[in-house]
């Protein structure tokens, strides 16, 4: 923290005001969209700033009215960032945040007045549907997004709080930096959709799709196609980057911000579900907006509180291996770059090997038969970079626990081969790559499904249930269900096949008895590290039942596709036959669970997921179903 910054009068009508300005700049955005949404933006012809030629319009019409009232409410803004700028400078000493930031406010309030102006003058507005009209449109909206990022920033040094240093924090910087860049990406996405909803209007969603779809349709239209996926895509992202900056950056403050970025997101989703259903009305894309504007802000608050002074940067801590309680020390010395094989460890491909099974013959059964060399190779390469990076995740995160089970304590990351904040970076970089790799080779809804896989490990299942609840891998073990949608979806570009559920529903059901059979193997570990996994908690007695309970599930959901006759013989036997030995591997186990039965049935449950998917394969190929 600065020192004049330490020192300062304490100034809380300042702070009070400089939320106030950044809260007025929201009523002007908000504004600005009534402005658009309705067709006003000629309402003063091209005159400015004067509207007609007139200082204030004399008999106006309604888009005469809206468009003055955005210029009104625009020029009191200004006004009141100049008097933000002018009591900086008279309240704060020489070198205090608010005076650094406070120029930057007023700069990029010009800039967003000229930007406006021009827009108005070269008549980008009303029924403009040019190009030039969209990139001036996402160059106004990047500015704004800065310009509230400065006034937060106003608001946070004003208030008081540490001195902000986001070009020190690792890999957790390059992780905050994505997210603001995402959110431009989403946000230009979410305008000229936006625009194409105003300009191309429809009386039905089927109608907008076919419009979007036609061949000879405008960029306008065809961005509404991709949208969805842009925000879903983003979204999660974004409720990953949550999850990882309130556990690594652990401080009252990440942890509010996060929680609240997780939740405004999700109800933008329904803001933006209910915007398609009722053909995006005025009112509903201002809320739309609102949103999005409050998305920005609060990862704007996330990214400060992450990179303040003094917060704690759980990645550079160690622990001990092999030791009952961890002792945190600080890394004193750097440790040398490990070999390729430390990398590839991070990212347990003995555990990918079978998502990446179920992901490619999923998608030969959309296929019915080889999808092709090229998108096997995409699938593939792109599968496994998702799984190794949500893998590369869980051991940043778990690294306390791991060092004290011996089934985990020669990690990479426990033993420091690989540091923590390389080891993220790693993690991220994989992430990124899997995601191009199954946008660019495949289509956006499979990089989708392949990210909302990996946040769901990471996010839902390491952050949120594994240390807090014995349905941990019940509710968690969704994560490993994503890989055959994202086969099928590689294929079909949709979801629409019923079959692609029940490959998603088969694995539901089958993880919690895979699974629990290995934590039979290593349950005083768990109880050890508190983690509370079934035997752990209920013991092996219920545990077994529990793993019987649901392979007879499994069975009967395996059957389903033959049941609807999305299936043939060539599958409907060996689900017999599969089926019946996984129930009889654990009715076993009610014999004892001790561990030479838990490991088969363990190692059975692996080879009865992958003989399952391979049949299936083969009957769509070769079947007559």
């Amino acid at each position: 923290m600065d020192t004049a910054q330490a020192q300062s009068p304490k100034t809380p009508l300042y702070s009070r005001y400089a939320w106030f300005v950044l809260l007025f700049n929201l009523l002007v955005i908000l504004v600005g969209t009534v402005v658009r949404a309705t067709g006003s933006g000629a309402g003063c012809g091209q005159h400015w700033p004067t509207c007609k030629g007139e200082i204030v319009p004399i008999a106006p019409t309604l888009h005469t009215m809206i468009e003055f009232t955005h210029r009104a409410v625009s020029a009191l803004d200004g006004v009141l960032v100049l008097a933000l700028v002018f009591f900086a400078y008279k309240l704060f000493p020489r070198g205090h945040g608010v005076r650094r930031v406070t120029p930057i406010v007023l700069a990029l309030t010009l800039i967003e007045a000229w930007i406006g102006a021009y827009i108005v003058k070269a008549g980008l507005v009303a029924d403009n549907a040019t190009t030039a009209r969209a990139l001036w449109m996402s160059a106004h909206l990047c500015n704004t997004f800065f310009l509230l990022t400065a006034l937060s920033l106003t608001g946070w040094y004003a208030a008081g709080r540490g001195r902000v240093r986001i070009f020190s924090q690792g890999s957790v910087s390059g992780a905050l930096w994505l997210a603001f860049l995402a959110m431009i990406v989403l946000g230009i996405s979410g305008a000229i959709t936006a625009l194409g909803d105003t300009l191309y209007p429809a009386r039905s969603h089927e109608e907008v799709m076919r419009l979007a779809e036609a061949a000879n349709a405008p960029f306008l239209l065809k961005l509404r196609i991709w949208h969805p996926y842009i925000a879903g895509s983003v979204g999660l992202y974004l409720l990953l980057i949550a999850g990882l900056v309130a556990h690594l950056r652990p401080s009252s403050d990440s942890r509010r911000w996060a929680g609240a970025l997780g939740w405004l997101f999700l109800a933008e989703i329904l803001v933006g579900l209910t915007n398609v259903w009722l053909r995006a009305p005025v009112a509903m894309q201002v809320i739309h907006l609102m949103f999005a504007d409050l998305i920005w802000v609060t990862l704007t608050f996330l990214a400060y509180s992450a990179s303040v002074d003094g917060v704690v940067h759980v990645e550079d801590i160690v622990f001990s291996a092999g030791k009952d309680v961890p002792e945190p020390q600080p890394v004193v010395q750097a440790v040398a770059l490990p070999a390729w094989r430390n990398y590839l460890n991070l990212t347990k491909p003995r555990v990918i090997s079978l998502l990446l099974f179920t992901t490619l013959t999923a998608a030969f059964v959309a296929a019915r038969g080889w999808p092709g060399l090229g998108l096997f190779l995409v699938l593939f390469v792109g599968g496994y970079c998702s799984a190794g990076a949500a893998n590369a995740f869980n051991m940043v995160i778990d690294r306390d626990i791991d060092a004290k089970m011996t089934r985990t304590a020669k990690r990479p990351t426990v033993t420091a081969t690989i540091p923590a904040n390389k080891a993220l970076a790693f993690a991220l970089c994989m992430g990124i790559a899997s995601f191009v790799t199954l946008w660019l080779g495949a289509n956006l809804l499979t990089a989708m499904l392949s990210l909302s896989g990996l946040v769901f490990y990471v996010v839902v299942y390491t952050l949120l249930l594994k240390r807090r609840t014995v349905q941990n891998i019940v509710i968690g073990g969704a994560a490993g269900c994503f890989p055959p949608l994202v086969g099928w979806a590689a294929v079909t570009g949709d979801l629409k096949g019923a079959l692609a559920w029940y490959l998603f529903a088969i694995i539901f059901v089958w993880t919690p008895a895979h699974f629990w059979a290995l934590a039979l193997l290593i349950k005083d570990q768990y109880a050890a590290v508190g983690v509370p996994m079934l035997p752990a908690v209920v013991g092996d007695k219920k545990t077994v039942t529990q793993i019987i309970l649901y392979a007879v599930i499994t069975v009967g959901v395996s059957l389903m596709p033959v049941a609807q006759g999305l299936a043939g013989g060539l599958y409907a036997i060996p689900a017999v036959v599969l089926g019946a030995m996984l129930v009889q591997q654990s009715w076993k186990l009610r014999r004892g669970a001790d561990r030479l039965s838990a490991l088969k049935a363990y190692k059975y449950s692996m080879l009865y997921l992958a003989l399952l998917f391979l049949a299936l394969a083969v009957d769509a190929r070769f079947g007559q179903s």
